[in-house]
């Protein structure tokens, strides 16, 4: 085909806003939940910056799919792509490729347009200016089967996502620790043809996705990492002190204030707008939450607890498109913007209540992300009152519901370090004493701001702590039997510990003799695969051969409630085909792809492991969890 240089031009001029807005931030896109069975809905949010964008008209989001159409999946450009191109004045769904050239289809009878206009829920001001939150409601009936939906914001750059068929269960992603520790070179983790060590495993999740699309994208706890912060010039006063005493009475000063909004809006729109991650936040919904961890007597202290009542209100903000002061603190029917919300109590250190998700993903799955993060004490978890809201939803699920997928931050059943945890907790700990004193060198073994052991602080985390235990048993009791009287199949979601790994409970026979329950009717038959990290780096060799010696014993904590721990020996074989000796915990970075078999009802979960550090490929490691096989009760 022929074309002159003004056609040339014309066909693959870059796409432009009208009016221009000038993105600071996303297009980002939120998943909801699937209301009555067929009705998709979710949220895109932009940042963008006031004295660069013109808002007359109202900012809008156009959003097009076609019913009828069986449509091949086509990733396109982010908005950041200086060469991403989109023919002008057409329809969005008039515009696919065809090899190097651009070709028009014209949309079918029963395509189908709508508008979605911009509230502004926030503004942040800043020395460099003001900057408004755009937050675009969408709401897409279901059809016979998947759809591609396409959308632009002032008919700028074209961007696509996937929805599931009204029948269709959704496929997903579950990542976890989406950035790297302090001290860690992110070029060490970057491969050939890489722009950085953050990318390879986003391209790989991106590259299935662009094979077969997902309709869901699940992060399960650091999504950000913010440790930067304490390297900002108005915090220094504050960390250098070395008495944790001296830190707790440090005043927090208006100076502090504006540092902590400063840092956390600058990072996450770098973050967020940054390489692979950037265009899979761009085409596949998020649902989010955030890892969990112990508070301390620090967080009493008003520096800390700015940075967590900030970090918590910008997790809101820039990873579930909520903010409290816009939307309330109500999830009574019709009340809040998002059907899926579990609002519960304000916790002792962040100022908010906690905001958990029961999401519908589909006629057979639910899934939900439980906030153990705004309520936590160091002796509690979650409160009483938060439990009873949750377990007051599940109530709800409907009847056409086989599997609940419960994503908390850290792995429930895990291999316990309990020897290790006294022994970090020990006044005499000879390394504990030299970190305090700086001494020979150890002053990173312990935390920076409590003196505690650095490796305690992870530890406590863990729901198999002594101080968590308690709780940890009496949550799986319960999802026990919401499993049994509701015909649920439980399956745990973690991430956290920068390996892949499954933990398995089941119904504990006390005569070995006896054969073990068959798993499709064993109700205290779960699984916790644990996910982690898509970016981060593993831990040592040497930890990881200690979890997996840990690995190999069976646990006698809730034999009282007939029930067995064990982890599963899914790692006989290496990335590179080679046996392997620890089988149990894999120390490779991964991410994890969830999709609900139609043809017996299973629920399969696969680990993607890097083969091979940076290189951006992986290799599969199956597991499953089967359909209910006993009656609702």
């Amino acid at each position: 085909m022929h074309l002159t240089a003004t056609e040339r031009s014309k066909l693959l001029r870059v796409a432009r806003m009208e009016p221009h807005l000038q993105f600071m931030c996303g297009p980002l896109l939120k998943f909801d939940t699937i209301e009555s069975g067929h009705t998709w809905l979710g949220a895109a949010l932009v940042v963008t910056a006031d004295s660069g964008s013109i808002y007359e008209p109202h900012p809008k989001l156009s959003y097009e799919w076609d019913p009828d159409k069986l449509t091949p999946s086509t990733l396109r450009p982010h908005p950041a792509d200086p060469h991403s191109t989109v023919l002008p004045g057409l329809p969005i769904s008039a515009t696919v490729s065809n090899g190097s050239a651009m070709v028009q289809e014209m949309p079918g009878p029963n395509a189908r347009k709508e508008d979605a206009y911009g509230q502004d829920i926030f503004v942040y001001a800043g020395t460099g200016g003001t900057f408004t939150f755009w937050r675009f409601m969408i709401r897409i009936p279901l059809g016979d089967h998947e759809m591609e939906i396409t959308y632009r914001i002032n008919n700028g750059q074209a961007i696509n996502f996937y929805v599931p068929g009204r029948r269709q269960n959704m496929r997903w992603a579950a990542h976890s620790c989406n950035g790297f520790s302090a001290g860690v070179n992110p070029d060490d983790f970057r491969g050939p043809g890489f722009q950085s060590g953050y990318d390879p495993l986003w391209f790989d999740l991106l590259g299935h996705h662009a094979e077969t699309p997902y309709h869901a994208l699940v992060g399960g706890g650091d999504q950000l990492y913010c440790d930067s912060l304490m390297r900002e010039p108005e915090m220094q006063g504050w960390v250098s002190k070395m008495r944790p005493e001296e830190k707790k009475q440090h005043p927090l000063t208006e100076e502090i204030r504006i540092c902590i909004d400063r840092f956390l809006f600058n990072h996450y729109c770098q973050a967020f707008r940054r390489g692979a991650f950037a265009r899979a936040n761009c085409s596949i919904p998020m649902v989010n939450m955030c890892d969990d961890h112990d508070p301390d007597d620090m967080q009493q202290a008003p520096v800390f607890r700015q940075i967590g009542a900030r970090g918590y209100f910008f997790f809101l903000l820039f990873q579930c498109f909520i903010n409290p002061e816009f939307d309330g603190l109500s999830d009574a029917p019709g009340k809040h913007v998002y059907k899926s919300l579990i609002i519960g109590k304000e916790g002792p250190y962040i100022p908010l209540p906690s905001h958990s998700f029961l999401v519908n993903m589909g006629p057979q799955t639910a899934l939900l992300m439980l906030d153990c993060r705004a309520e936590r004490r160091k002796d509690r978890i979650c409160s009483s009152f938060e439990y009873d809201r949750v377990f007051q939803q599940l109530r709800l699920l409907p009847p056409t519901v086989e599997h609940l997928v419960v994503m908390v931050g850290i792995p429930i059943a895990y291999p316990r370090m309990v020897f290790l945890e006294s022994a970090l907790e020990s006044k005499f700990n000879p390394l504990v004493a030299l970190g305090r004193n700086g001494s020979l060198g150890l002053s990173g073994f312990v935390n920076k701001f409590n003196a505690d052991a650095e490796l305690l602080d992870d530890l406590n985390d863990h729901w198999t702590a002594r101080s968590h235990k308690k709780e940890r048993n009496w949550l799986i009791e319960q999802m026990q039997l919401i499993a049994r009287t509701q015909r649920l199949r439980v399956s745990w979601l973690s991430g956290d510990v920068h390996c892949a790994a499954v933990g398995v409970l089941k119904t504990h026979k006390p005569n070995k003799k006896e054969p073990e329950v068959p798993i499709d009717i064993d109700h205290r038959y779960m699984i916790n695969v644990v996910t982690s990290a898509i970016v981060n780096t593993p831990p040592p060799g040497g930890v990881l051969t200690m979890v997996n010696s840990l690995s190999t014993k069976t646990h006698k904590t809730l034999h009282y409630a007939e029930t067995d721990e064990c982890m599963m020996p899914l790692f006989g074989t290496d990335t590179d085909g080679s046996s392997r000796k620890q089988k149990y915990v894999m120390g490779k970075r991964n991410w994890c792809s969830i999709d609900w078999d139609r043809s017996n009802g299973n629920i399969h979960f696969t680990l993607q492991i890097e083969k091979k550090k940076g290189l951006g490929d992986t290799a599969p490691y199956p597991t499953f969890a089967p359909p209910p096989g006993w009656s609702r009760s």
